[in-house]
């Protein structure tokens, strides 16, 4: 193995200790000249921070923590590509640090860190290969992945020791670089809308996605930041009610090996290298730092039109995934320092199923991380966040801990326990899956409500114990430590698996467009097609899809907990039967506008605001404490109540026979709480009647103490909703349940 100084030597560079030198790269060549020069500057903050230096001279402060370096050179890059590098000398508790002069915002740059090859004890320092810096703050280019980019000979010839064999080919001309921005952004003419938990209706999305085929965004503007900031779509999420946007993971990300060869991408981003860097190829204004300015006027628009930004962030791993991954930032920093490895250091531990994962318990990684998130907040102007695979940020060692150095940094830092936390709770590793159990200040998606919602409507459940349990706010997993309603995130569709119409119109994947076979995708879909597979021009089998949606978005949206929606799922978006569409860049994912203006599905929107501003204007419908069950008047009357379809109180025995219908009453007479003026919280009552049967069924109204009648409210047996008052029915009525319908009466009298 050859040494640092030797390698100098060969390259014609003289020793290290002189004076700091800069390689100039033309046609591949490098050629020794005299460089900038490097004041020490500051160990902090990490990252590229330009500044006004000693005597007045603006410049940029470089720092990086690299554990195990033996060296490390910063490496700039003019307009042209052409490359100079520079010493950073200063080391200070790990992290190399220096001030240039001269260097201003819009300059390009990356790393080399020499160090030791020995991948047998997981050291793979490379300085052939240019790395980004973790902290970049925007990144220009695409990661595109020849070999060159690769630590290790990618194709030497026993693949089984490839990884141990070092590539000594530069990959500066194949690798992004960060870009030096400048951030004088005090956000004071930003209004946060700060909407409570028991308030949110949340709305996934992708960025590009949304917009790509949106009609009324400028074409030069679909698809980007900007896009999602134009009054067009801002309209529509207004127009809906949504109070906050959950966006698809937005930090800078690559595109793993196995799509690029079959001509694909990673549409949905969740193989993040840069947890600093606003996605490049989301902006419409240029890469070299303008992406920055354009996150935050997207930020700024959104909060003007009361709606709070979530971001969808993925810690647990990055793109480098495993022993055989590329080697484009942390891996050729320090990977021993942040990385797990197996006790046999050559390989990964992979709790997340893409081929690492981050070292959280190390404090420089849970620094990374937490400095990352609370620079969206404070220089991002986000709101919250929504943590994939979360329980592999909460493991220690090795099991998930509820007590892990992740979650307890959390809890006390003063900013980030302020915003929005949302776990996606599970990961693939040995008792990973985790919901129920994140500690107060969090929330979980909640995918016992997907599964048991699904699988009532589809009348798969063998009784209605748990979809009274999911509808009420799932008291059975969030009522200890002082955790409410709203720790649960409803959802019965996301962005990894079917669309709500594709739930109702296919019982099997169909993923071959992804080019694996369709081995892809879960197959535990909870779907029923209502008796044809795919599109069809069967007139009844359409209306009874129309009608579940129907079903669904109103069970979703009178549940008690946070409501989360997908971009498209209100007017009936499809990907074709495709339940792993992470890779379709196309119009499989994009969200098709024109069914907006189609009479079969335009009625499904509209239903969605309806219910969606019911339940803004009604607190009894979004409590932000749990129901008791009991009587708190001598009438007798509870918070929560459920009935038979005879119209009579349910029984244990009941919860444990088989039903298609399931009354629900809601009392506005005893909602917890008071409001901002200390005055009791008061409300309508409602009865909520949901029946998956496939014949009609009749219903008898509850009469005393409950009401003496009611009035209908809406009706999913009815193609479109009027918005008028429905019909009153006198308490004691015996009344028809279309089949599969839900019916929400309130109680008038």
């Amino acid at each position: 193995m050859t040494s640092a100084a030797e390698r100098r030597a060969r390259a014609g560079q003289p020793p290290a200790q002189g004076v700091p030198v800069t390689a100039v790269v033309r046609e591949g060549h490098r050629a020794a000249v005299p460089g900038p020069p490097v004041w020490p500057g500051s160990s902090t903050p990490l990252g590229a921070r330009f500044r006004t230096g000693p005597d007045g001279m603006a410049g940029t402060n470089f720092a990086l923590w690299a554990g195990g370096a033996e060296a490390v050179r910063l490496c700039l890059f003019d307009e042209r590509g052409r490359e100079t590098q520079v010493r950073l000398t200063e080391l200070t508790h790990e992290i190399w640090h220096g001030f240039v002069p001269g260097v201003l915002q819009g300059t390009r740059y990356g790393y080399r860190v020499e160090g030791r090859w020995d991948a047998w004890t997981g050291a793979r320092w490379n300085p052939a290969k240019l790395l980004l810096d973790p902290y970049a703050r925007a990144v220009d280019g695409e990661f595109t992945l020849p070999p060159e980019v690769y630590g290790h000979v990618r194709d030497w010839p026993d693949q089984r020791v490839a990884d141990t064999v070092r590539d000594e080919r530069d990959s500066a001309p194949f690798v992004p670089k960060g870009v030096v921005v400048h951030d004088d952004d005090d956000w004071s003419d930003d209004r946060r809308p700060k909407t409570p938990w028991a308030d949110s209706v949340i709305y996934e999305l992708h960025v590009k996605g949304f917009t790509k085929l949106h009609p009324g965004v400028p074409e030069e503007l679909r698809g980007t930041y900007a896009g999602l900031a134009h009054p067009a779509a801002i309209e529509h999420l207004t127009k809906l009610g949504v109070t906050a946007v959950e966006l698809l993971p937005v930090h800078q990300f690559a595109h793993e090996d196995h799509l690029l060869r079959r001509d694909l991408t990673n549409y949905w981003g969740y193989n993040s290298i840069g947890y600093f860097a606003p996605h490049a190829a989301y902006s419409a204004s240029g890469t070299a730092g303008q992406q920055v300015g354009e996150f935050k006027r997207m930020v700024r628009a959104l909060h003007a039109a009361g709606i709070e930004v979530i971001l969808d962030v993925v810690y647990n791993h990055t793109a480098e995934a495993g022993e055989l991954g590329p080697t484009l930032s942390l891996k050729g920093i320090d990977n021993r320092g942040y990385y797990r490895l197996q006790q046999d250091a050559r390989r990964y531990a992979d709790y997340t199923g893409c081929g690492n994962t981050l070292h959280v318990v190390r404090p420089q990684v849970l620094r990374l991380i937490t400095d990352s998130l609370r620079y969206w907040v404070t220089e991002m102007g986000v709101d919250g966040f929504r943590f994939d695979l979360a329980a592999a940020l909460a493991r220690s060692m090795h099991d998930v801990d509820m007590l892990s150095p992740f979650l307890a940094v959390i809890a006390q830092d003063p900013v980030l326990r302020r915003v929005k936390l949302i776990a996606e709770p599970w990961d693939i590793g040995s008792g990973g899956y985790q919901v129920g159990a994140f500690p107060p200040l969090w929330t979980e998606w909640n995918d016992r409500y997907r599964d048991t919602v699904r699988d009532f409507w589809r009348h798969a459940l063998p009784d209605v114990r748990e979809m009274g349990y999911r509808l009420s706010g799932s008291s059975d997993l969030y009522a200890w430590g002082g955790r409410r309603p709203y720790a649960s995130v409803d959802f019965i569709t996301a962005h990894d698996g079917f669309t709500l119409r594709d739930l109702v119109s296919y019982e099997h994947k169909h993923n071959e467009a992804n080019g694996e076979d369709n081995r892809d995708g879960t197959h535990d879909n909870r779907s029923w097609n209502c008796g044809a597979e795919g599109e069809t021009a069967d007139e009844g089998v359409r209306a009874l899809r129309r009608r579940q949606l129907r079903n669904l978005l109103t069970t979703l949206l009178l549940s008690t907990g946070v409501p989360m929606l997908v971009a498209g799922d209100e007017f009936g978006r499809t990907q074709g039967g495709n339940n792993n569409a992470y890779c379709q860049d196309n119009a499989t994912s994009w969200v098709d506008w024109s069914l907006l203006e189609d009479p079969e599905w335009r009625p499904l929107s509209d239903l969605t605001a309806r219910l969606i501003a019911l339940r803004h204007r009604h607190p009894v419908l979004r409590r932000s404490a749990f129901f008791s069950g009991r009587a708190h008047s001598a009438d007798g009357l509870r918070d929560l109540a459920w009935f038979t379809a005879r119209g009579r109180e349910m029984t244990e025995g009941d919860w444990y026979a088989p039903a298609a219908t399931l009354g629900m009453y809601l009392s506005g007479r005893d909602i917890p709480g008071r409001d901002e003026r200390g005055a009791p919280v008061v409300d309508d009552s409602f009865l909520a009647v949901l029946h998956a049967g496939g014949e009609p069924v009749g219903f008898a109204l509850p009469g005393a103490p409950w009401a003496r009648s009611y009035e209908v409210v809406v009706d999913t047996s009815l193609e479109e909703q009027t918005g008028e008052p429905g019909a009153v029915h006198p308490a004691g009525t015996e009344i028809t349940l279309a089949a599969r319908s839900v019916l929400l009466l309130r109680v008038v009298s």
